[in-house]
């Protein structure tokens, strides 16, 4: 199965309907910052379908022309490929097996390569906790053969993510934590919920505050109020009320008063 084929397939099942709808919802419109995107108007689990179908079938060496796709959905099938072949190679018996680990280290480095086609938040969330979030939970052999040097390579990669121009990057670099998290590792989280805290941007403020809350909720409740208490004078309202949600009525209405 070539990209190409994919592709094909794909665009037969556009919906010009639909399509509308999509373009609204992910703000394509000029000054918007989904502004050029291209949809087909395929919903995600027509392309999660495609992805069943052909995903083993399909070499690495194929992904990159669906990552650089005018398409939307197309990007999306190309990066929830990069997913499922991630995790086949990440299952327990797996971790540790020398060819596993360079094959998911290919799938990661392939995934920072292309990471700014991952451009709208759908694209990343679907796909930055599966791929750079469990990865930075496993064994590599990038950056070094040593454990702490693992350590620091993988920190040097988030931070560079974070510190980037790109929007879609810098989600990447937190919301990657929801898989670190969901594990029981709350440092990256932590980290870069509190380098992000000053972003501009709505969708970074939401992001990092449901980031916070996945943590809050999988690690650490009181490891959340200790955030909040350091942090809930100079947080963006949006970011606090997604970090707070899960709270009880009373908790969340004391959080909020403080101003």
């Amino acid at each position: 199965m070539t990209a190409k084929e994919i592709i094909a397939y794909m665009e037969t099942l556009r919906n010009d309907a639909q399509r509308k709808v999509l373009m609204r919802f992910f703000k394509t419109a000029p000054g918007e910052y989904g502004y050029g995107d291209e949809f087909l108007g395929l919903k995600v689990p027509q392309t999660r379908e495609v992805v069943k179908a052909v995903a083993k079938d399909v070499s690495l060496d194929e992904i990159p022309e669906l990552l650089m796709s005018k398409w939307h959905e197309v990007r999306l099938c190309g990066l929830l490929i990069l997913v499922e072949k991630f995790e086949k190679l990440a299952t327990k018996k797996l971790v540790d097996n020398v060819e596993a680990v360079r094959g998911r280290d290919e799938i990661l480095s392939m995934y920072l390569r292309y990471a700014e086609q991952a451009n709208n938040w759908d694209l990343v969330d679907l796909s930055a906790p599966k791929i750079l979030g469990h990865w930075l939970l496993l064994p590599t052999f990038l950056g070094g053969n040593e454990a702490d040097i693992y350590h620091e390579y993988k920190l040097s990669v988030l931070d560079e993510l974070a510190a980037s121009s790109c929007l879609w990057k810098q989600r990447m670099s937190i919301v990657c934590s929801w898989k670190t998290s969901q594990m029981g590792d709350p440092s990256w989280c932590l980290r870069y919920a509190e380098f992000h805290l000053h972003h501009p941007h709505d969708l970074m403020h939401k992001a990092v505050g449901w980031m916070l809350r996945e943590m809050g909720k999988r690690v650490s409740m009181d490891l959340l109020r200790d955030f909040l208490r350091l942090h809930v004078h100079e947080m963006p309202r949006t970011m606090l009320r997604y970090a707070i949600e899960k709270m009880a009525d009373q908790e969340r209405k004391y959080w909020m008063t403080l101003e």
